[in-house]
């Protein structure tokens, strides 16, 4: 798996995890929604600057988005779209 694929899996994967949205994750990092979904489709290649930022505002260690995932992991899930409940 190719650091591009590594990044996107894991990011989708903690994103959901937390429970952010693209817009809440791009605000944080301050970088555009488009370009994490773009980055979670692997369409982008994001910088080192980037990573850091994304790895910032998520409160994990930059590394950790370049953690290969274990045989048998399912794929991240997107999160349900629409507004959560209250």
């Amino acid at each position: 798996m190719d650091a591009r694929t590594r990044v996107a899996w894991n990011l989708r994967r903690i994103r959901v995890e937390r429970g952010l949205s693209q817009e809440s994750l791009a605000v944080d990092a301050n970088v555009d929604r488009s370009y994490i979904s773009g980055m979670e489709r692997q369409e982008f290649n994001p910088t080192v600057d980037l990573l850091d930022r994304l790895a910032e505002a998520l409160g994990i260690d930059v590394s950790t988005l370049l953690i290969a995932p274990q045989d048998g992991d399912m794929p991240p899930k997107p999160m349900k779209s629409g507004r959560r409940p209250k």
